[in-house]
C-alpha cells in the first residue's frame, strides 16, 4: 500500500524556511518585545553544551551549537529598530550563514570577549539591560552564574548596576509565533494527527497479537522514517472493564473491546506537535463503539469548548484555569485542565493552564498573561460512566494544538471528535 503522507520537506529547504523565519522575527517580534518589556539592550549568551534555551531560536537552522562560547547583544535603536551583534568565534559568521542576521564586533586581538560585550555597552549607553536571569522560567534563566559573573566583573559597576532579569522578554521572543508560522503550524500538526491515524488502525494494531509497546516503537520508527523527530518517548495505555487506566498493572497485549489512548509529539521546521487521541477496538460483530464511550468523547470536546471560551487575551492562566474548571463543574463535568505553551520547546514558554497534580493554580508560571499569536497544547481529561461497561469510570484524556490569535481560538489540523475505530 502506497504512502500518502504530506510532503515532508528536504533538510536544505527546511534550513530556508526556518532562516526566513528568523529574519522576520527578528525584524518584526523583536523590536516589539523590546519596547513592550523596556529593554534597549539584551545579551543573551552561552557555550558549547551548555547553551541558553534562547540561544539556538536566535541562531540560523546551520548552527547546530554554540561554538565555544556565543554571545548575541541586541540594541534597541531611537528609530525603532534593532541593532543584531554577534562576539563569538573567529569565522562562524560566514561558515554558519550567521552573516544574514549579525555584524561581527570582536577585535580579538584588543579585547576579551567580555571586554568587547563591555565596550559595547559603554558605546551604545544603554540605561536598561537585559540577562536571562530567572528564578520562575528556565527559559529565562540560561545565563550561567559564572557568565554572569564575568560579564559584571568586565562592566564594571555603573553599568552592571543596569543589569535586569529578563524573563518576560525572554519568553515572548520564544511564544510569539509569526503569520507565516502559524500558516505552517496546522500543516505540521497535520502530520502528527497522520501518523496517529495510521497507528490507531488495522495496519499497525492486530488484537490479541499487537501490544501497546509495539505501537510506541511504531510510532518512534515513523518519525525517523519521515525524517522527522520525537521530541519525548510517545506512551499508549489500555482502559477497559478489567484495566485501570495507566495504573502499575495494566497489561499491554491489545484486545477487542479496549479504549487506547495515546501521546505523540514531533518536531519540525522548528516546532513541536503534542497530541492525545482515543481509538476503540471493536469486538467481533460490532460496526461501533458503544454509546458510553462516544458521548464521554462529546463530554471531553465540550470542555475544550469551554477552555477555548475562557482563553481571552490578559487573562492569566491561573484565571483561565479557575473559570473554566468553575464552568465545567456547573455543568457537572468531572474535569480536570493542565494546558501548557508549545513552539519551539514541546512544554513551552508561556502561560501554564494548570497542571496534574495543580488544579488550584500554578504559582509564577500561572501567573503570566495570555498574549495574541501563541500556540498551546490543550490538554484536559474528563471522567465519565460508562453504562455498557457496568458504569466503569472511563477517562477521555485529549491534547490538541491550538493557537491564539486575532483574540480566538483555532485549532491546528482541527481536533478529534469521533473515536479511531480499529478492526470489524
Amino acid at each position: 500500500m502506497r504512502d500518502n503522507w504530506p510532503e515532508i520537506l528536504p533538510l536544505e529547504e527546511r534550513a530556508r524556511v526556518c532562516n526566513r523565519w528568523l529574519q522576520v522575527r527578528m525584524q518584526k517580534v523583536l523590536p516589539e518585545l523590546m519596547r513592550r518589556e523596556g529593554f534597549d539592550m539584551w545579551i543573551v549568551a552561552g557555550r558549547e553544551y551548555n547553551e541558553d534555551p534562547v540561544l539556538m531560536s536566535l541562531l540560523s537552522a546551520e548552527m547546530l551549537s554554540a561554538r565555544r562560547r556565543t554571545i548575541l547583544v541586541f540594541y534597541l535603536r531611537e528609530d525603532g529598530s534593532v541593532r543584531h551583534m554577534l562576539v563569538g568565534r573567529h569565522g562562524i559568521l560566514s561558515q554558519y550563514g550567521l552573516d544574514q542576521f549579525y555584524t561581527e564586533e570582536w577585535d580579538r586581538d584588543r579585547e576579551t570577549q567580555w571586554e568587547c560585550v563591555a565596550r559595547l555597552i559603554g558605546e551604545l549607553d544603554p540605561q536598561k539591560v537585559g540577562v536571562n536571569c530567572s528564578e520562575t522560567y528556565a527559559f529565562g534563566d540560561g545565563l550561567t552564574h559564572s557568565e554572569y559573573e564575568q560579564l559584571s566583573s568586565a562592566l564594571g559597576g555603573e553599568y552592571a548596576d543596569r543589569l535586569q532579569g529578563a524573563e518576560r522578554l525572554a519568553v515572548g521572543w520564544l511564544e510569539t509565533r509569526t503569520a507565516e508560522e502559524l500558516e505552517a503550524y496546522g500543516r505540521i500538526v497535520g502530520v502528527a494527527h497522520r501518523i496517529i491515524s495510521r497507528a490507531f488502525s488495522a495496519e499497525v494494531i492486530h488484537p490479541g497479537v499487537t501490544t501497546t509497546d509495539d505501537v510506541v516503537w511504531w510510532f518512534r520508527q515513523k518519525a525517523v522514517d519521515l525524517g522527522l523527530k520525537s521530541w519525548f518517548h510517545p506512551s499508549v495505555s489500555i482502559q477497559a472493564p478489567d484495566v485501570q487506566w495507566r495504573s502499575g498493572d495494566s497489561r499491554k497485549l491489545i484486545r477487542p473491546g479496549d479504549l487506547l489512548h495515546c501521546d505523540f509529539g514531533l518536531k519540525y521546521l522548528g516546532l513541536c506537535t503534542d497530541t492525545q487521541q482515543m481509538a476503540y477496538v471493536l469486538r467481533p460483530g460490532e460496526r461501533d463503539a458503544p454509546d458510553g464511550l462516544k458521548e464521554a468523547l462529546k463530554t471531553g470536546n465540550r470542555l475544550q469548548d469551554i477552555h477555548a471560551e475562557e482563553m481571552v487575551a490578559g487573562r492569566s492562566g491561573n484565571e483561565i484555569l479557575s473559570a473554566a474548571l468553575k464552568r465545567a463543574c456547573d455543568e457537572g463535568i468531572d474535569a480536570m485542565i493542565y494546558s501548557h505553551p508549545i513552539g519551539y520547546h514541546g512544554h513551552g514558554a508561556g502561560p501554564t493552564i494548570g497542571l496534574v497534580d495543580s488544579q488550584d493554580g500554578v504559582a509564577g508560571r500561572g501567573d503570566y498573561p495570555l498574549f495574541d499569536d501563541t500556540c498551546y497544547a490543550m490538554e484536559l481529561n474528563i471522567k465519565q460512566d460508562i453504562p455498557e461497561w457496568d458504569n466503569y469510570t472511563a477517562r477521555i484524556a485529549l491534547e490538541q494544538d491550538i493557537a491564539f490569535t486575532g483574540g480566538e481560538v483555532i485549532y491546528l489540523a482541527g481536533r478529534q471528535r469521533q473515536l479511531h475505530l480499529i478492526g470489524g
